[in-house]
């Protein structure tokens, strides 16, 4: 068996005049990650490696939900592939995964993960919000063998509210 947990960064802050890459978390985001990770924490009972975007909306999404499950820094990368909207990379990405790993956690954006949600997922979403997330589990024993699996959770900040 293989899950995935598929998360969306939080909701970002245009503030500021930087570059797409380097835009930070508003104050909403900062929360929506803390609530998205304290849920998390309930339901989450083993992550083998957790991936994520270098885009610092999503890497600052990541620190927040992370620093809540009890994980060890070790299994978290920074994964360029991530930063990436359409969503092919994405799929390249978790098909290369190692099987030894089990549990899967990625953070990055959309419109690829709604993409993938909806791809891989037997529950059909409208669109993965900022900070949400998507479980779906594989009967498989490869990552490279996923096909359509089960949605085990769906969680949207605007529900934790």
């Amino acid at each position: 068996m293989k899950t995935l947990y598929i998360v969306r960064h939080a909701k970002s802050s245009w503030e500021f005049d930087v570059s797409d890459e380097n835009r930070p978390l508003n104050k909403r985001g900062v929360k929506d990650a803390e609530l998205v990770g304290k849920e998390l924490k309930t339901l989450i009972k083993t992550v083998d490696k957790i991936l994520c975007s270098p885009a610092v909306r999503a890497h600052s999404t990541a620190k927040i939900i992370v620093d809540q499950l009890d994980v060890s820094d070790d299994i978290f990368s920074l994964e360029p592939d991530l930063y990436d909207f359409g969503g092919h990379k994405v799929v390249d990405v978790i098909k290369n995964c190692g099987d030894e790993i089990n549990t899967l956690m990625i953070f990055g954006h959309n419109h690829a993960f709604t993409s993938i949600a909806n791809l891989y997922g037997s529950e059909a979403i409208d669109n993965l919000p900022t900070a949400g997330v998507v479980g779906i589990e594989f009967d498989c024993n490869k990552w490279n063998d996923i096909n359509v699996g089960k949605t085990l959770l769906t969680i949207f900040p605007k529900s934790l509210k």
